[in-house]
């Protein structure tokens, strides 16, 4: 019983129609993978949508303390509203550190804090100020 079950789920899924949730296909018109024997590697691809992506990562500082695997790349496509992504990283021992004028930055510090901010610097308390 449980192999004719298996079976009927195997051909519905195979005749079911997904087209609705996977969307169009995208060709991709290049692509590359290396991997060298040291662990270090390579990769890219250009989709027919725009999508560009490509990517190259090494082991730093082998066999010491301080051995980290490091990956830079970067990738480009076009946002839903047209605006144009460009998007550069890195990745290491320091984490995922992304740039890219679409990234959401914080506004700058207002100057009456900073001057604050300052004053307290240059005038720390006294040891027997009670807090």
């Amino acid at each position: 019983m449980k192999f004719f079950v298996c079976a009927f789920l195997l051909i519905a899924s195979a005749c079911a129609d997904v087209s609705h949730l996977t969307g169009p296909q995208i060709p991709i018109l290049k692509q590359a993978n290396d991997v060298g024997t040291d662990g270090s590697y390579a990769w890219n691809f250009e989709s027919a949508n725009g999508i560009v992506a490509q990517e190259q990562g090494a082991l730093k500082n082998a066999g010491s303390k301080d051995e980290a695997q490091e990956a830079r790349g970067s990738a480009g496509w076009t946002a839903p509203d047209g605006t144009p992504i460009q998007l550069t990283y890195i990745a290491d021992e320091n984490g995922y550190q992304p740039q890219g004028a679409h990234i959401p930055t914080p506004p700058p510090v207002p100057q009456a804090i900073l001057r604050a901010l300052e004053y307290i610097r240059s005038n720390p308390p006294h040891p027997d100020t009670k807090n």
